[in-house]
């Protein structure tokens, strides 16, 4: 199943998704959860079986503005350098470790609204990825038994002020500027994903292919990812697992590419969907 989060006349709400259509799932909250979040942790979408769906208002996707999947996720751990070509292309050596950094909630912006590039810099980049979400409590988990605790997944837009990211080793203040990481259009349960690391990731800058990957190119893949993650903090429902970029990033082309105003950047990931944005500039 397909699974938004979104605004429809005037109420903040989620629902499934199915074709150009979204079921508005207002009516059931009591039930399942107030909203994306509350109801992966309740752990009852299961129960949304046609019978239990067929009665519930559609509404147009045309008709709903979306919200980032997890509007306010408790965690964002985002993984840098981690496909083998992005490595190559930055100079570096190939990790040990996975190499983590933070996202905040306000830095994400929804499927369609703008990613906004910020008055400090002008050299946004795009970094197209695959966004894990995950579904049950999580703590020591070991690898094998990883996927247990994935919710679904999602396309994520990493956005990066690659000048204040390079102010020192430690990437957060060019991670979070508001509004720079986009984040949807949808979650995709795992049912439909079998296995993550036999997907297909393109990110295109006003229709020119930019990156292009199979997750399989992982240096650490998303089971051994929420292993670690998992060994040094708990995950919760709702928090997200970034897993990082493949090469083709515009600080590392000639001349380098940035993200401008009126430019449209899209993420397109096999089984999932597209996430399309447009850039602005900070008001």
């Amino acid at each position: 199943m397909k699974f938004a989060s979104f605004i429809v006349q005037g109420r903040t709400t989620y629902g499934v998704v199915e074709g150009t259509q979204v079921i508005d799932l207002e009516s059931v909250k009591p039930t399942f959860g107030t909203d994306l979040k509350q109801a992966i942790a309740i752990n009852r979408l299961g129960e949304l079986t046609p019978a239990v769906l067929a009665p519930l208002p559609r509404v147009a996707l045309a008709d709903v503005t979306f919200l980032p999947v997890i509007e306010n996720p408790g965690k964002v751990l985002c993984i840098g350098i981690n496909y083998a070509t992005h490595v190559r292309e930055t100079g570096r050596e190939m990790p040990t470790y996975p190499m983590i950094f933070t996202r905040f909630a306000d830095s994400q912006v929804a499927h369609l609204q703008p990613i906004i590039r910020p008055k400090a810099s002008h050299k946004l980049d795009f970094e197209g990825e695959l966004a894990v979400v995950i579904g049950k409590t999580a703590r020591h988990v070991k690898a094998a038994d990883a996927l247990e605790y994935v919710a679904g997944y999602a396309c994520y837009n990493d956005g990066s002020v690659r000048d204040w990211q390079k102010h020192t080793i430690q990437f957060v203040p060019g991670k979070n500027f508001p509004r720079t990481g986009g984040f949807g259009p949808w979650l995709v349960t795992c049912d439909e994903i079998v296995d993550p690391q036999d997907l297909e990731l393109t990110t295109r800058l006003n229709g020119q292919v930019m990156q292009h990957t199979r997750t399989s190119d992982m240096i650490f893949d998303v089971r051994h990812l929420i292993e670690y993650c998992s060994t040094f903090t708990e995950l919760a429902p709702g928090d997200v697992i970034v897993s990082g970029t493949t090469g083709g990033v515009g600080a590392f082309r000639e001349p380098p590419v940035w993200m401008k105003p009126g430019d449209t950047v899209e993420v397109e990931i096999s089984g999932i969907g597209i996430l399309r944005n447009s850039v602005a500039d900070e008001q």
